[in-house]
């Protein structure tokens, strides 16, 4: 495996994926957590979403603390469709500046787009529907151009993709965490999925003969999170929160006598203060396994599950 050639410029990644002690220094970056488990490791070049910037007509990835851009010719990280793209999506009229999310669907690429100007120009609409293999463009949420609805699948549920929603970056890991969810849950006769999203983990589960309810976008968790009464009709927890963490559902499960929550998190340090939380509020540890679903990065992606000690 080769180094990236934009490695030590291109501020996507810290670490060389290609070193050979490159899952040691990685390691490192979560040494002080309590892991009980080998960590599940994830090949380059299966990363299906990628979040660009651009800026003065430059399109690519920031530089590391910077705001400059390096236009980026290729990735090793990304998936070949992305890759594939890079041209096109260099050389279009850009205008102001912002962030460019590409996100490989089932049918096509999907690309949402948000700047500081609330416009795109004539030149820009007409470029976008030459791009290969893009099957939508937003920009501020409205339409460029759209070939389909794109949609991505969980479980067998094909399910419609909306602009900017949550999508783990890996198949791969995708199915590695939904695998260890189910098996987490055996033992459980009810389970809530909190903080559900497109459902990935509520489709998984629901085939598997669990007794599930989803809670999704509809219901803001950090400032309404479910309370003791509603969590009593439960036995297990799932929750897959964004960065920040399910602090505010962490101190009401802290009260609660639901047996065991199983908590996947991309932020080890939210993920340290929800557990300490929980832990002191009567729950134990019992699995903490860490997912290189960022190569590269210093980022984790965490599964964890607490049981209510007896």
């Amino acid at each position: 495996m080769k180094t990236c050639p934009f490695f030590g410029v291109c501020g996507g990644c810290k670490f060389d994926f290609a070193a050979p002690d490159y899952r040691e220094k990685k390691l490192r970056e979560i040494s002080s957590l309590p892991l009980t488990g080998d960590a599940v490791w994830t090949d380059v070049g299966t990363r299906r979403r990628a979040d660009f910037a651009f800026a003065d007509g430059v399109f690519g990835f920031y530089q590391h603390r910077s705001k400059n851009i390096v236009p980026v010719q290729v990735c090793p990280l990304l998936r070949p469709e992305i890759n594939a793209l890079l041209p096109a999506l260099r050389a279009l009229p850009w205008g102001g500046a912002g962030s460019c999310l590409v996100t490989v669907c089932d049918n096509g690429i999907d690309i949402s787009i948000d700047a500081n100007v609330p416009y795109f120009s004539s030149d820009f609409r007409a470029a976008a529907e030459r791009l290969q293999n893009v099957i939508r463009v937003t920009w501020g949420g409205r339409t460029v151009m759209m070939r389909a609805t794109p949609t991505v699948t969980f479980n067998g549920h094909t399910v419609e993709f909306p602009p900017n929603a949550f999508l783990q970056p890996t198949v791969p890991s995708e199915r590695a965490l939904r695998d260890m969810v189910v098996d987490a849950a055996r033992s459980a006769r009810r389970v809530a999925d909190l903080f559900c999203g497109l459902g990935n983990f509520t489709f998984a589960l629901n085939a598997d003969g669990f007794d599930i309810a989803g809670t999704g976008t509809r219901r803001d968790l950090n400032t309404h999170p479910l309370t003791v009464g509603m969590l009593a009709q439960y036995d297990c927890v799932v929750m897959d929160p964004p960065r920040a963490g399910a602090y505010a559902q962490c101190k009401v499960l802290a009260n609660s006598d639901v047996s065991r929550i199983i908590y996947v998190s991309c932020n080890p340090a939210t993920w340290r203060r929800d557990a300490n939380v929980l832990q002191r509020g009567g729950y134990e540890l019992k699995t903490l396994i860490p997912v290189d679903q960022f190569v590269g990065s210093a980022h984790w992606e965490l599964f964890s599950v607490f049981d209510r000690a007896a």
